[in-house]
């Protein structure tokens, strides 16, 4: 199956950038491209694409607002945040706006082509170092009740939950815990459906938001 990606970056030559990097890869296929928030909230409804690839700092609409008119048109849909570490405040608000993960502009072409397709497959993407910073942000707000559905976890949903609230991919949840990959899949399908969450990035955010596991949080 072919990723349909739509590339939405004010600068022409980074998005020539990314069309011919991705042009190299059979399986992924860039459908449009969007210089403004405007034209990218557009083309993600005329194109469908499987993931947007949304700049924050864009002209007429920024990438947050594009980033939530877009999911509230498609509550399904993909967006991967590029981003710098200096723009904390905006990939926390991104996180909160429902973006499946973030990239750095400055990643490696092979990490970049890994989230396009780990966001594709339904995952999300975040980073330790990034969760480190998102929970400091979450640290200084007050906090909503919590939510009645996290009785309904198993120990074990808890356990994993958890893991995932610090950063962890599925496979170093499955290292940490003794299990498999893909016992660990099925633990995070189960509490995103029991939670009523899209995705493990949402799951990350709750947790957080709500201080879950705040004694766990790492240093």
């Amino acid at each position: 199956m072919t990723i349909r990606v739509l590339v939405a970056d004010d600068q022409s030559m980074v998005r020539a950038g990314f069309r011919m990097l991705l042009a190299g890869e059979e399986d992924v296929e860039v459908v449009a491209e969007a210089s403004n928030g405007l034209e990218a909230v557009d083309k993600a409804a005329r194109f469908n694409p499987d993931v947007v690839l949304m700049d924050i700092r864009m002209p007429e609409l920024d990438g947050l607002q594009a980033t939530r008119r877009i999911l509230a048109a498609d509550g399904g849909a993909r967006i991967l945040i590029l981003t710098t570490f200096d723009l904390d405040e905006y990939v926390y608000e991104a996180l909160r706006a429902g973006a499946s993960g973030f990239v750095l502009k400055d990643d490696s072409p092979e990490q970049l082509i890994a989230a396009i397709r780990t966001v594709a497959d339904g995952e999300a993407l975040l980073s330790p170092t990034v969760t480190r910073r998102v929970i400091q942000k979450f640290a200084r707000m007050p906090r909503p009740a919590r939510p009645k559905e996290l009785d309904d976890l198993s120990e074990r949903e808890r356990e994993v939950f958890r893991l995932m609230a610090r950063g962890l991919s599925n496979g170093e949840i499955a290292d940490d815990l003794y299990i498999s990959e893909t016992t660990v899949k099925t633990h995070v399908t189960h509490i995103l459906q029991k939670l009523g969450l899209r995705d493990r990035v949402q799951a990350v955010v709750l947790a957080h938001q709500t201080g879950l596991f705040e004694a766990d949080a790492p240093a």
